[in-house]
C-alpha cells in the first residue's frame, strides 16, 4: 500500500568513490570487477563524478513541478543514467527543488546560524514527491534546522517530470463509486485478477524496456548523484516512510558517504519482507489503528451519535458502507470511496474529527460533507496515477512475488478473518506484481557492522498503521549504532517535526549537534484532537471551499 505522503577530477572522484565503497558490508556488492553489482557500483561514481562537475543551475519552478512557488524556491534538474551499468548510456534528468539556509536565529538573536550544507528530503511513497518540502522552513517546528540547512526536495525517477511513469490512462484513474467487499466473492475476485493484468500490460506498454530500471537500488544511486550535484562530500539525510528504505539502501551501499540520516517511520529493511510480507503486515496494523478511532469516535458519543462503543461505531460505519452500495453519494461516493476517506485517517488522527462529522452527518440525512470529503479530484487524477504507477513498479521489480493466485487468495482471506478493513484493497492495489512483464530483483541485505556508519537516528510511533512499529525495531538492530527514538501509544504516520515536542527535540539535537539519545528513548504521546461537531446546513457557507489540509 502506498503510503500517504508526509509534512521530506572526474578519474580522481572515481578512484575515491570506489575506494570509499562499503566492501565489507553484509549485502553490499563487493567492489570487485565482475562481481555482481560492480557495474553499478562503478556507474555510480562515474555519474556522481559527472554530477558534481556539472553542479545544478537553480532558477525559478514551474507551475508543474511547485505551484505557486514564492521565489525563494528555485528548481533545477540533475542528470542521472537510467542504467547504472551503463553510466554513458540513456540518461534522465530528475528535478530539484532548494532553499538556502536563513542563517537566522529563530530565537530572536543577532548572530548569524553557522551553515550545515545542504539536506535532502524524500517523503516516500514509492511515488511520492518531494518538490515542495523546502516550503516546510516557514513552519515553527523546523525553523531552527531550515537556518542551518538548505532544504532540498526532489521528485525521485519516474515522478512528476523525472522521467514519469504511467501505466493508464489518467482520465480513467480515480473515477468512482467503486465497491470495496471486506469479503469479496469469486466473481468479484476474477474481475480484480483481469484488472491487475491489465494494469501490468499497460504498464510495459507506456513504458516499454525502461520499466525495470525503476528500483529501490536505482533510487539509493540516484541520492548519492544528487549528494554529489549538490557539492556535499557526505550527506545529510531525511527520508520518511518508503524513503526509510531506500535511505537505509543507501547507508549500506555508501556508509562513508553519509554525514547524518534520520529514517522516520522507518519500514521492515529485512529481504523477506520486501514487499509482499510487507503489505500483509500493513494490513493488518490498519486493523489495530482502525480500532483506535473507532474508539475515540465511541468516547465522542455525544459529538457524533455514531455509537458509545466500538462496537456501535463498527455497525454505523457498516450501516453507511451498504447505503453506498445502494445509492452512491452525490453519484460519485461508493463504498470504495467511503472505505478510502477512513483510511487515511489510519495514517494521521487530525483526520479524525472531519471524518467522524463526515459519516455522523450522512447517516443523518446529510451527504454533502462526505462528497466533498471524499470525492476524486479530478484536477489531480494525472499526478495521482503518475503516483501509482510509480509505486507498481518500484515495488513490483524490487523483489519476487507469488505468481500464483492460489496464495494470495490463500493468504488474504485468511488474514480478513481477523484484519476485514484494509486487507483486500491492499491486496488489489499490489496485485499487478503477480503478473509483472519486468525482471524482479533479489532485496539487498541491509546491515551495517560497528564503526562502519555514523550513528542514525529512527523516529517511530508505536501504532503506526503504513509503517508497523516492528520495522523500527529491526532497523534499529541492522543498522549498527542508530538510535530509535519511540512515541508511545501513538500512531502518526511521519512523527519529525510534528505536534511532539519530544520528538522534535531528539531530531533538533541530533541534525543540529549530531547527538543521539543512546540506543532507545521514547516520548509519551501528542494529545489526540478535540471532537469537531457536524457542521449544520446553516453554518455552511462560512466555511465553504475550505479544504481539509494534511
Amino acid at each position: 500500500m502506498r503510503a500517504a505522503a508526509l509534512y521530506s577530477a572526474a578519474g580522481s572522484l572515481l578512484l575515491t568513490t570506489l575506494a570509499a565503497a562499503p566492501a565489507g558490508s553484509a549485502g553490499a556488492a563487493p567492489a570487485v570487477p565482475g562481481a555482481p553489482g560492480f557495474a553499478e557500483l562503478r556507474g555510480t561514481a562515474v555519474a556522481a563524478a559527472r554530477a558534481r562537475a556539472a553542479g545544478i543551475g537553480f532558477g525559478a519552478c514551474s507551475p508543474a513541478d511547485v505551484p505557486r512557488a514564492p521565489s525563494s524556491l528555485r528548481c533545477g534538474t540533475v542528470s542521472v543514467p537510467l542504467d547504472y551499468a551503463h553510466p554513458n548510456g540513456t540518461q534522465i534528468k530528475l528535478t530539484v527543488s532548494r532553499t538556502r539556509a536563513t542563517r537566522k536565529d529563530p530565537r530572536g538573536g543577532k548572530q548569524r546560524v553557522p551553515r550545515q550544507g545542504a539536506l535532502v528530503y524524500n517523503p516516500g511513497g514509492p511515488g511520492g514527491s518531494g518538490m515542495a518540502f523546502p516550503l516546510i522552513g516557514k513552519v515553527p517546528q523546523w525553523k531552527r534546522i531550515a537556518a542551518a540547512y538548505d532544504l532540498v526536495g526532489y521528485a525521485p525517477r519516474g515522478v512528476g517530470r523525472s522521467a514519469p511513469l504511467s501505466c493508464e490512462d489518467p482520465k480513467r484513474f480515480g473515477t468512482g463509486p467503486t465497491a470495496a467487499p471486506e469479503h469479496p466473492s469469486e466473481a468479484y475476485k476474477r474481475q480484480r485478477i483481469a484488472q491487475a493484468k491489465a494494469y501490468a500490460r499497460g504498464c510495459a506498454q507506456r513504458s516499454g524496456s525502461r520499466l525495470r530500471f525503476y528500483t529501490s537500488l536505482n533510487n539509493a544511486r540516484d541520492l548519492d548523484v544528487l549528494r554529489a550535484a549538490l557539492g556535499e562530500n557526505r550527506l545529510t539525510f531525511v527520508g520518511a516512510s518508503y524513503g526509510t528504505y531506500f535511505g537505509a539502501l543507501y547507508a549500506s551501499m555508501f556508509p562513508t558517504h553519509v554525514r547524518r540520516m534520520v529514517l522516520d517511520s522507518a519500514v521492515n529493511p529485512a529481504p523477506e519482507k520486501i514487499w509482499y510480507r510487507s503489505n500483509l503486515e500493513q494490513s493488518a496494523a490498519f486493523e489495530e489503528r482502525w480500532a483506535d478511532f473507532k474508539d475515540w469516535i465511541a468516547r465522542h458519543d455525544d459529538v457524533y451519535k455514531l455509537g458509545n462503543t466500538p462496537a456501535k461505531v463498527q455497525r454505523s460505519y457498516d450501516t453507511a458502507r451498504k447505503r453506498l452500495a445502494g445509492k452512491a453519494a452525490g453519484g460519485k461516493i461508493g463504498p470504495g470511496q467511503l472505505q478510502n476517506a477512513f483510511l487515511t485517517a489510519g495514517y494521521y488522527d487530525d483526520f479524525w474529527p472531519g471524518r467522524a462529522a463526515a459519516l455522523s452527518a450522512y447517516l443523518k440525512g446529510d451527504p454533502k460533507p462526505l462528497v466533498r470529503l471524499a470525492s476524486p479530484v479530478t484536477g489531480t487524477a494525472a499526478q495521482a496515477e503518475n503516483g501509482d504507477a510509480v509505486y507498481t513498479a518500484v515495488e513490483c521489480n524490487d523483489a519476487p512475488w507469488p505468481t500464483d493466485w492460489k496464495t494470495w487468495d490463500r493468504d488474504n482471506t485468511r488474514l480478513a478473518r481477523s484484519a476485514p478493513f484494509e486487507t483486500w484493497d491492499n491486496a488489489w492495489m499490489n496485485l499487478p506484481c503477480a503478473y509483472w512483464p519486468a525482471p524482479r530483483q533479489q532485496p539487498l541485505d541491509v546491515r551495517t557492522g560497528p564503526g562502519e556508519l555514523p550513528p542514525v537516528l529512527i523516529l517511530a510511533a508505536e501504532r503506526d498503521a503504513a509503517a508497523p512499529y516492528a520495522g523500527a525495531l529491526e532497523m534499529n538492530r541492522r543498522l549498527a549504532g542508530s538510535a530509535l527514538v519511540t512515541e508511545r501509544d501513538a500512531g502518526t504516520h511521519g512523527i519529525g517535526g510534528g505536534p511532539n515536542n519530544c520528538v522534535n527535540g531528539h531530531l533538533d539535537a541530533y541534525l543540529l549537534e549530531g547527538r543521539v539519545p543512546g540506543r532507545r528513548a521514547s516520548c509519551a504521546p501528542h494529545p489526540l484532537p478535540a471532537a469537531a461537531p457536524p457542521v449544520k446546513k446553516s453554518q455552511r457557507g462560512s466555511v465553504k471551499g475550505r479544504a481539509e489540509g494534511r
